[in-house]
């Protein structure tokens, strides 16, 4: 005959049962339901965001860029090469390229060096370091070239020093370099630093152990982990490089051989007469901008994806 389970078994039977149902925290549903109203706002509420947002993008934007590129190619194309081909703006290019190329790989150098030891290390003054690299984020552009006019200003005691010996720094070709390489040197350190933290040194030390050198540590253990985020720095580096204007319009002082691009733009529309001159050169810093934009959205996309797969 077929016994019937007692009291006691039926009782653990129903407690296992109970046991293996999945557990809902509370604050995950409250959490999940505030997420969905969020998703389920009206829809007046999503069409009349999206539609400031629209707006705003056009008008302050697509539309000033739109009237660049229209600006320049108002007085025909003809115009428009005579200006892009003026030796006053090819020169100009070749001052952004020297100053673009010196800046960029000593903010990489500088970057690598300090991402370093702030990700890697704990020291007395640290929050203090980290401070000073925020510095040109923290003042105008103006004022930094403000501090090498009276750094090596022909009335200061290294001013008349640098005279004596015929060093000439300022409105000439190092004070440009300067001036770009101090309002750049934050972008590759700042976005090197997060990464470093948050990978600690556990690889770096393990490779040690194996026997691999500094050289070796760095090269095959370090920067693979680090390259994208190294790549962002450079592209902002390289563009705030070329696009800079408060600190190179002081140590130049508007002058030809020492105008970069934003400098001689600068120029040209000061001048009145040059037509869609100043414009046409515009449309320069305008396509690396585009191009520098398109190379950082990919940028972004390759870092989500590696985190993702981290």
């Amino acid at each position: 005959m077929h016994e019937e389970p007692d009291n006691d078994t039926r009782t653990t039977s129903e407690s296992m049962v109970e046991s293996t149902k999945p557990v809902v925290s509370l604050d995950r549903v409250e959490t999940s339901r505030s997420f969905l109203h969020i998703l389920t706002e009206p829809i007046v509420t999503r069409v009349l965001l999206l539609s400031v947002t629209i707006v705003f993008m056009t008008l302050f934007l697509l539309f000033p860029l739109a009237s660049v590129f229209y600006e320049a190619l108002a007085d025909g194309v003809k115009a428009f090469s005579q200006a892009l081909s003026n030796k006053d703006t090819l020169n100009a290019c070749k001052m952004t390229l020297i100053a673009t190329g010196i800046a960029t790989p000593l903010n990489v150098v500088f970057g690598l060096i300090a991402s370093w030891c702030i990700g890697k290390f704990q020291f007395w003054g640290k929050g203090f370091l980290v401070s000073l690299i925020d510095i040109p984020f923290a003042i105008s552009p103006i004022i930094a070239g403000l501090l090498f006019v009276f750094l090596f200003g022909a009335g200061t005691s290294l001013g008349k020093w640098l005279l004596g010996h015929h060093i000439k720094i300022l409105y000439a070709t190092p004070s440009i370099v300067m001036a770009t390489v101090f309002v750049t040197f934050p972008f590759v350190v700042r976005e090197l630093i997060p990464v470093m933290e948050s990978q600690g040194d556990e690889e770096e030390q393990a490779a040690r152990v194996l026997g691999a050198s500094g050289w070796q540590i760095f090269w095959r253990v370090t920067l693979p982990n680090i390259k994208w985020a190294l790549l962002y720095g450079i592209i902002l580096c390289n563009a705030r490089a070329i696009g800079e204007f408060g600190a190179a319009v002081v140590v130049s002082r508007n002058s030809v051989k020492t105008n970069t691009l934003p400098l001689h733009i600068n120029a040209l529309y000061q001048s009145y007469g040059d037509g869609s001159a100043p414009f046409a050169v515009a449309t320069l810093l305008a396509a690396i901008a585009i191009v520098t934009l398109i190379i950082k959205t990919i940028l972004e996309l390759k870092i989500r994806s590696t985190q993702t797969k981290d």
